[in-house]
């Protein structure tokens, strides 16, 4: 078998979080291991992964934007963008910034009214 991996890769046993559908639906799993630009992630059960998706470190407050490559029913491997390159913002973060946009939204509509002539 031909290796494709083009950085090392650490063994490691860390706590993860994939989202998707914008940040809306998650998926627990672990680690097994990690490199620059791709990871094995391991489900509690059968999952079906999406191709698409952004990997949330828990240990690390990490986050990557990353494809999946292959899965086998409970394992998969994902290909990620560089540590560097991956500026994705924590999950909390993201689920805050939809709260606010949300309540300013609202705001803005009942200024709106308000200024209304009556």
């Amino acid at each position: 078998m031909t290796e494709r991996r083009e950085g090392d890769r650490r063994r490691t046993y860390l706590s993860g979080r994939i989202t998707f559908n914008d940040r809306v639906s998650t998926m627990d799993c672990l680690i097994r291991n990690l490199s620059r630009n791709g990871a094995m992630l391991e489900f509690p059960g059968p999952a079906m992964p999406p191709h698409e998706l952004d990997l949330c470190i828990l240990g690390r407050a990490e986050s990557r934007r990353g494809r999946l490559v292959w899965y086998d029913g409970v394992r998969a491997g994902v290909e990620t963008d560089p540590v560097e390159l991956g500026a994705v913002i924590p999950l909390e973060t993201a689920r805050l910034i939809r709260r606010l946009k949300t309540e300013r939204a609202i705001l803005a509509k009942r200024v709106a009214q308000l200024r209304e002539p009556v």
